[in-house]
């Protein structure tokens, strides 16, 4: 039965059953963002998309790179051609040099904060002891103009300046040159981004190298220069521009790049050049460096190189890969009407058999799932190489590190004394995550240095849909609403528009949020229509472009038609979080206004009351009336709150006389009116989706928008109408768990028992330090 049973008076409004009015602790979540955003112009527009006089910079290189196998070094020379493509004269342009992260004295070594003494594991020592020996950072051992002649420049950590003789006007073009080397990190010890891995058993290693190039830092119209310092969690921001690179490496080494292979002629034997080409019409992937090839291998030490030609056109990033331990798959994926994009996989043995079997599949299922929700894939190579780098993302390759156990056995499902890098969802996930930041933020090209939602939170929403397309119950580590709970209500966080060197728990914050509102988006709140639409217009308005968050947020309300700011405010702007419980539920029933019937069901409702304590032990109790009956008069035998007297049927006459014919209709309305108290605990306003369950055993789904909390964000009540021999018996709020609600306990009217299960644990008892001198066991 419902908490409260009333009977409401013909004139009572069912309307507006409780007062809602804000309270002085109101808050607007539903406030525009106006304010917030930047304002709309020339460069972008208030929809979302880019405006007439968009413009975007471009830097062009060739590049010659070589790789010392033996000292771990890798030396270049490249030549920068830089478009002004923007409305500015530039005097002076900016350089990354990202290598400089690991030089002693660098800012993100300086700024880090002492690790935790109590839990110190070997691998952080180990990591200590190695930067601390690491002869880390780039050198510069020229920078020339294209005379040939010496450019002033200065280096400030991860930056150098080059000063221009002349500057450079809009609509120009520069040319440079930098010389340099610098030394690999052991990433098998210090977690990067790149790095080599040896194996002690045949003396070889993997290389895997990115950041190693000094790169042209972006000039936006909305940044100017992105030259924020590399401190080691914001990642990168880049122009697009044409690579041409030349890759000397050992002779028998085998190399994975961004872009397409120029020389195969020259690096490939015919039967390796032959599998190649058969790999491009396969139905599975084809060896093109066999696993025999590769063990041979291991074995040889020849004296000599090789060079290696890459073009890769429309990219942001160069990245490469070198072995002579990499067996290499590979299989084309036909895309269109005429254009096949080779996915391949370069792995060592030790990687085997998780690697043949799920490497290049999840690459090829990874450029499906996404081309669906964005736009075709855009280059003709997408590749995945293993080694040290636990998951890094470049044009055209990524790196990725889960293999199988020594023995070759393999965990299906990462979890407790289950570690991702030797399980099969583990490999999946990453290369599926990898390979799909192709589309975000290499294509798609937000500014990840300031904005790691952008590009981390997108790619692993579109994660979470590529893996449950893989398979069914896929073992999907984000995306979830009920995955996100716990970091919903811990204290340790900020808001998701937050710097990327300020994110407290990087991982739930920079990827897993975002990854889930845009799920609750999509299934919740717009429908996965409304937003598939929008999504898609976002990535195909932004594809090659700088996108920035009002463009992500305009976009989406642009092409959706749906005002979606109360959304991005507390999802990205706050750390509230969701906890929406029901704290009343109350039954209203329209009198007759006969007062003969409506008396008999006060009378009624009455008698279904509880009965006080008090009242329940002075029943019997001696009345002073019964012993005094002169005390009594008309009012002890009448009860004016349930007897009718001829008058009150009299007046009851005369109100129907007076009633209009429609008034009188109504009057015949027999419906039950529940008025639902909701309160919002968690501040984050969402949808209310209710479960009603029926005394005849039926159920609804009725999707409340969170529109209803405008005037009031914590609390609200709403009105639901049933026939008069139809009742509720039962409420539930998020029945499916789709919002991310914290506190499932006040979502049921009824409360309802919530059941979970325990183990009984026993205290290990430890010896003393006598009884380990004496020798207990």
């Amino acid at each position: 039965m419902p908490s409260f049973f009333s009977r409401l008076i013909l004139a009572t409004s069912l309307l507006s059953p409780l007062a809602q009015g804000a309270s002085s602790t109101w808050q607007d979540k539903f406030r525009q963002l106006d304010e917030v955003l930047p304002t709309p112009n020339e460069q972008r527009t208030a929809s979302g998309a880019p405006a007439h006089a968009y413009w975007q910079q471009r830097a062009d290189y060739v590049i010659d790179v070589t790789l010392d196998e033996k000292n771990k070094r890798i030396t270049g020379s490249e030549l920068i051609t830089y478009h002004n493509n923007s409305p500015d004269t530039l005097p002076y342009l900016w350089v990354q040099l990202d290598q400089n992260r690991y030089a002693h004295n660098s800012r993100g070594l300086l700024a880090q904060t002492a690790p935790d003494f109590d839990k110190f594991p070997y691998s952080t020592l180990t990591a200590l002891l190695t930067l601390e020996k690491h002869n880390g950072g780039i050198h510069i051992t020229a920078v020339k103009d294209n005379q040939g002649q010496p450019l002033a420049h200065t280096i400030n950590g991860t930056m150098m300046r080059i000063d221009l003789p002349q500057a450079l006007k809009p609509g120009h073009s520069t040319q440079f040159s930098i010389d340099w080397w610098y030394n690999e990190l052991d990433a098998t010890k210090v977690r990067a981004r790149g790095g080599y891995e040896c194996f002690e058993k045949d003396g070889n290693c993997i290389f895997e190298i990115s950041r190693w190039y000094p790169r042209m830092a972006a000039y936006m119209d909305v940044t100017g220069w992105q030259n924020k310092p590399f401190l080691g969690s914001g990642e990168f921001t880049l122009d697009m521009g044409n690579f041409v690179v030349n890759i000397t490496v050992p002779e028998d080494h085998v190399v994975a790049a961004t872009g397409v292979l120029q020389n195969p002629e020259e690096v490939l034997n015919s039967n390796q050049r032959q599998r190649l080409q058969k790999a491009r019409t396969a139905k599975k992937p084809v060896f093109v460096v066999t696993p025999k090839e590769a063990r041979r291998n291991e074995k040889s030490r020849p004296k000599g190189s090789k060079t290696w030609l890459f073009k890769a056109d429309n990219v942001r990033d160069f990245a490469w890969a070198s072995s002579r331990k990499f067996i290499w798959d590979a299989q084309g994926y036909p895309q269109g009407d005429d254009e096949t994009v080779m996915a391949m996989s370069f792995y060592p043995n030790e990687a085997e058999p998780l690697w043949s079997r799920y490497s290049t599949p999840a690459i090829i299922h990874t450029m499906k799932v996404y081309s669906k929700y964005t736009f075709d894939y855009p280059w003709p190579v997408a590749q995945s190489v293993n080694g040290p780098v636990g998951g890094m993302e470049y044009p055209m390759i990524s790196f990725n590190a889960p293999r199988p156990e020594e023995d070759g056995t393999y965990y299906g499902r990462a979890g407790k004394n289950k570690p991702w890098k030797h399980s099969k969802y583990g490999l999946i996930s990453v290369i599926i995550h990898e390979v799909g930041h192709n589309y975000f933020p290499m294509i798609v090209n937000s500014d990840e240095r300031q904005w790691t939602w952008m590009d981390e939170g997108l790619n692993t929403f579109l994660q979470f849909l590529a893996e449950q397309e893989w398979e069914e119950d896929y073992p999907s580590r984000r995306g979830e609403p009920r995955d996100i709970v716990d970091y919903m209500v811990s204290d340790n966080q900020v808001p998701i528009m937050t710097n990327s060197e300020s994110l407290f728990q990087f991982g739930n914050n920079a990827y897993a949020k975002p990854a889930t509102a845009l799920n609750i988006l999509r299934e919740t709140i717009l429908g996965r229509e409304l937003f598939d639409y929008a999504f898609r217009e976002y990535a195909r308005r932004w594809k090659f472009k700088h996108p920035m968050p009002a463009d992500f947020f305009r976009t989406m309300e642009d092409a959706s038609g749906v005002d979606l700011d109360w959304f991005w405010r507390g999802w990205f702007y706050t750390t509230d979080h969701v906890d929406i419980g029901i704290s009343g539920v109350h039954l209203y029933q329209m009198d007759t206004g006969n007062p003969e019937i409506d008396k008999a069901n006060r009378k009624k409702d009455k008698a279904e009351e509880p009965v006080s304590l008090t009242k329940q032990r002075n029943r019997g109790m001696p009345r002073l009336v019964d012993s005094h009956p002169e005390l009594k008069d008309f009012y002890n035998d009448f009860d004016e709150e349930f007897d009718v007297l001829p008058t009150d049927i009299e007046d009851y006459k005369d109100k129907l006389d007076a009633l209009e014919p429609d008034e009188r209709l109504l009057l015949k309305t027999r419906r039950n009116f529940y008025v639902v108290d909701f309160e919002n605990h968690g501040g984050l306003v969402m949808p209310i989706i209710l479960k009603i369950t029926y005394d005849d055993g039926s159920d609804e789904i009725l999707r409340i928008p969170a529109e209803i909390w405008r005037k009031n964000p914590r609390r609200v009540s709403k009105l639901l109408m049933t026939p008069e021999n139809r009742h509720i018996t039962a409420l539930e709020v998020d029945p499916f768990l789709e919002t991310a609600d914290a506190n499932l306990n006040n979502n049921r009217w009824p409360a309802k028992l919530i059941k979970s299960r325990f183990q009984l644990w026993k205290e290990e008892k430890h010896k003393n330090a006598m009884q380990k001198k004496r020798g207990d066991k």
